[in-house]
């Protein structure tokens, strides 16, 4: 058996394609007939049976084709069953299916042989790094916009579970084969910068703040950092105190939340203002852009974009009667700006409260000649941080708030991570800080950290007896404890798929969580370091490496730490 398998598709996507062939074979030996001209396309869809006793993937095509061919879905599953039972071997070189057989009402249930695992696990040992990447038919540029939070003050923990679930969404999307530009969009245009250059001014001025203005121990901090000749420019003859000191004071407020954002393993491609989207004249690209589909009209003396055209259950202000430009003005105008670039999807994420502005955004990039299907909105739920039972503010105004470094020296970052991992976006969390720090050595991060750093051990144990692993485990699963470890391990590509197609992570935590369980039963069971029978000793320690490779790839994906020793 070679070992030349650093490019094997996925367990799942080899079953599939070899329903495919048997569904082929099976039509062309007259076995079944073919689909009506008139028919609906069907595909071939392939998943893991409920019960792991039914076998290791399940395909539901004789149900989809019942009522096309007008035969009964168990009927056809026998079919095509004898058919995947007679199939050779696979394209990449050995038997594929050990066993298929139908199953009430109409599944299709298959087992796969040692050697297709074995030919999985080899490929992971000749190229760890590759393992869990998946390509796709069509990768995309994407572009990924979250956070977004506006530079008046620190990252608060509120802003949390968006810097989570962006970042998430995009290693997953990486891992799927697309190019993805990370983006954080800030408003430096609007009020809110005077209002905290009158917060910050006024305390180095020593008088008490504006009404409206903020508040915290963050504001006087700024005060005490501002260089000399900042305060001297703003206090001249004539200077605009307000918007000097805060340009100044958001600017370094955004640098402060790029370094607590590095800190928890988030990084940004570009850092785009709304200044720049209107210095550039993107707003006025795109009103003309609407004006040449005569989607705007003036009414009250306000310009309005006719949303309702589009489905939206009124039209929307683009610009006010003051001549004003509203927040949507600007989101067209960033609009465009971003599919000049290229992108061939958008993707915002956005807080719950944020419904309302989805229809208006797709609606008039539909009206400016853009694919509505290529702008796409995730609004996440909004996580309740407690303390002692008692709900946690998050106002920046007031400077009541857990800034996002102070729950990392908590917590942790990785157990931050695999707490927001581990939850769909969409799910309201509470999330109680005291508990989860009297948890954290209970959290299930730390148990699959466990797994890694425990192979890393009996790695180093192996070496000090002079036992290294094989670079094949091939002839080496026949074993129950090795087979049902090694049908966890070559999991991950799907898992990823998965992940990908979903734009979410739990199923990665959940599959690193099932992985570090059935390696602690593979090593209760089998005896790994062994030197009275060397040479199954070195196959195990290969499927262990394959094993800690799988979890460090996991983790990695996840951007959570894989240690060697704890």
């Amino acid at each position: 058996m070679t070992t030349s398998t650093t490019h094997i598709p996925p367990i799942r996507s080899q079953v599939r394609d070899a329903i495919t062939r048997a569904w082929e074979r099976a039509i062309a030996a007259g076995s079944l007939p073919a689909l009506p001209s008139d028919a609906e396309p069907v595909e071939v869809e392939v998943a893991r049976p409920s019960h792991p006793e039914h076998g290791d993937l399940s395909t539901n095509l004789a149900m989809k084709l019942a009522r096309p061919y007008r035969r009964s879905p168990l009927a056809i599953a026998g079919v095509l069953a004898e058919e995947l039972a007679l199939s050779g071997p696979g394209e990449e070189g050995g038997p594929l299916i050990a066993e298929a057989v139908a199953a009430a009402p109409g599944f299709v249930n298959v087992r796969l042989t040692d050697g297709a695992l074995e030919r999985s696990i080899d490929a992971i040992l000749a190229a760890p790094q590759a393992w869990g990447r998946v390509t796709t038919q069509r990768p995309e540029r994407v572009d990924v916009e979250f956070v977004s939070a506006n530079p008046t003050g620190p990252l608060h923990i509120g802003n949390a579970r968006g810097a989570f679930v962006g970042d998430l969404l995009c290693r997953v999307l990486e891992a799927g084969g697309h190019t993805v530009t990370r983006e954080y969009y800030f408003n430096d245009f609007g009020g809110q910068i005077r209002q905290l250059g009158s917060s910050v001014a006024a305390h180095r001025a020593g008088t008490p703040p504006p009404e409206d203005g903020y508040r915290g121990a963050y504001v006087a901090d700024l005060a005490a950092a501002m260089p000399e000749e900042v305060w001297q420019s703003a206090s001249g003859l004539g200077a605009d105190r307000e918007w000097i000191v805060g340009t100044w004071a958001s600017e370094e407020v955004r640098a402060g939340i790029e370094a607590s954002l590095a800190r928890l393993g988030v990084r940004f491609d570009r850092w785009t203002t709304e200044g720049s989207i209107h210095r550039d004249a993107w707003v006025d690209r795109a009103i003309g852009r609407l004006n040449e589909g005569g989607h705007l009209y003036e009414a009250d003396g306000a310009l309005w974009f006719r949303s309702t055209a589009f489905g939206d259950d009124k039209d929307r202000v683009v610009r006010r009667s003051n001549g004003e430009l509203t927040y949507f003005g600007s989101d067209i105008g960033y609009l465009v700006e971003k599919f000049s670039r290229g992108f061939d999807r958008l993707i915002y994420v956005w807080g719950a409260d944020h419904h309302g502005t989805v229809a208006r955004l797709r609606n008039a990039a539909v009206a400016m000649g853009f694919d509505r299907d290529a702008v796409e909105v995730m609004l996440i739920a909004w996580v309740r941080f407690v303390r002692d039972g008692r709900e946690i503010s998050m106002s920046k105004r007031s400077g009541e708030f857990i800034t996002l470094d102070e729950l990392l020296e908590e917590i942790g970052v990785d157990a931050a991570r695999w707490f927001f991992a581990s939850r769909g976006h969409t799910s309201g969390i509470d999330f109680d800080i005291e508990l989860a720090k009297k948890q954290s050595s209970e959290n299930p991060v730390y148990y699959v950290q466990y797994a890694h750093a425990r192979i890393a051990s009996i790695v180093r144990k192996a070496r000090e007896a002079g036992l290294s692993a094989a670079s094949s485990v091939a002839g080496g699963l026949a074993g129950a404890p090795e087979a049902a470890l090694a049908r966890e391990v070559v999991r991950l590509p799907e898992v990823v798929e998965d992940a990908v197609a979903a734009g979410e992570t739990q199923g990665v935590t959940a599959f690193a969580t099932d992985l570090a369980t059935a390696f602690h039963a593979f090593y209760r069971d089998a005896r790994v370091v062994d030197s009275d029978e060397p040479e199954r000793s070195r196959r195990r320690l290969a499927l262990a490496e394959a094993t800690r490779i799988t979890l460090a790839n996991a983790l990695g994906l996840l951007g959570i730490s894989a240690p060697d020793s704890m």
